[in-house]
Parts: structure tokens; sequence; C-alpha cells
């Protein structure tokens, strides 16, 4: 089941899921708001209310690889040689699987979180499309087109620096997953 909705997850488009939920959710039930932004200073609760969808559309991709990979990533490191041998030396499962199993595994997961953040950034730009919330993706997109290159150069900056940022978190936590993996 986690593998089918992960596959229903990584194909799908965020726009469209965007207009799904803004169907089901907003214009159906009535229970979320369909667009627009409040600063959470002004009314916390309209703020929460808001943010769900968005956060969703932004997630589902995100979530649905992550899922993946780790379950690939899981399904190989289980046939290595030292999880046989915590086996045969009687250890529980749970420590088997979280401190051996899982901990290896982790590496190609969080290589796929590191790059995931660009994917993110990039598609908050269709997200505050759909959502019409006033944002730096649409900021970028309404700069781009009235030609403003301050604004422009600024926000690949910031973007540059921030996936910069992510990377190095990636690499310091490659060192910690795995010990044999230092940096001098």
């Amino acid at each position: 089941m986690v593998t089918t909705l992960s596959n229903i997850g990584i194909t799908i488009p965020i726009f469209w899921l965007g207009f799904l939920l803004i169907y089901i959710f907003g214009l159906q039930l009535h229970w979320l708001p369909v667009q627009g932004y409040t600063s959470p200073f002004e009314d916390l609760w309209l703020n929460v209310k808001q943010v769900i969808l968005p956060v969703i559309c932004l997630a589902v991709f995100p979530i649905a690889s992550t899922s993946r990979q780790t379950r690939s990533s899981m399904l190989d490191v289980i046939k290595k040689d030292y999880i046989r041998t915590a086996w045969s030396k009687g250890l529980r499962e749970r420590l088997i699987i979280l401190r051996h199993a899982l901990k290896n595994s982790l590496i190609p997961v969080v290589t796929l979180a590191g790059m995931g953040l660009s994917m993110i950034i990039g598609g908050s730009v269709i997200d505050e499309t759909v959502f019409n919330i006033p944002g730096m993706g649409r900021l970028a997109v309404q700069s781009v087109f009235s030609q403003d290159y301050p604004y422009v150069q600024g926000i690949v900056l910031f973007v540059a620096l921030v996936v910069l940022l992510a990377n190095l978190i990636t690499d310091i936590a490659y060192s910690w997953l795995d010990p044999r993996i230092r940096y001098s």
C-alpha cells in the first residue's frame, strides 16, 4: 500500500493536486480557505488553515520519493552479511533494524533529501500561483517578466545559498551516519 501511494505521490503533478485539494477541501467540504495568505501575527488560526493545502502539495513528492528510496535502500542493506551476523548473534529485530540496517541505508536517503530542497523551492513557484500566495517564487516570476534584474539576481543568490547550505548539511550528515566517511 505504501509503495502504491508512493508511486502516486511521485507521478501526480503539483498543480493538479492543488486544484484537486482546493475542489475537495475548499469548495465541496468548506473546511479550508482556497487562496491567500494571512500573517500569523494577525490571525494564527486563519494562517494555519491557509497553509495546510500548500504544505500538503509541496510535501507529497518529497515524502513519496523518500519512502521509495528508503524502501529500496533497506532491501539492499537487509541482505548484507553484517545483518545476517546480527541475526545469528540473537539480537532483537528492533535493534537490528534501527541500529544496523536503517542507519546504513540512510545515506542515499539523505542525498535525496538534500537534493529535494531545490525541488521544493522550484515547486513553490507553482504552489504560490495555484493558491494565490504572495511569496518568493511568484516574485521571481514577476521579476523575470518585468525584467527587474536586481530582484532576479537577489532571488537567485538566495536560492543558491540555500542549496549550498543544504549540500553542506548533507555532507555533514554523511559523516555522522557512517563513521568511515571522514573529511579532512
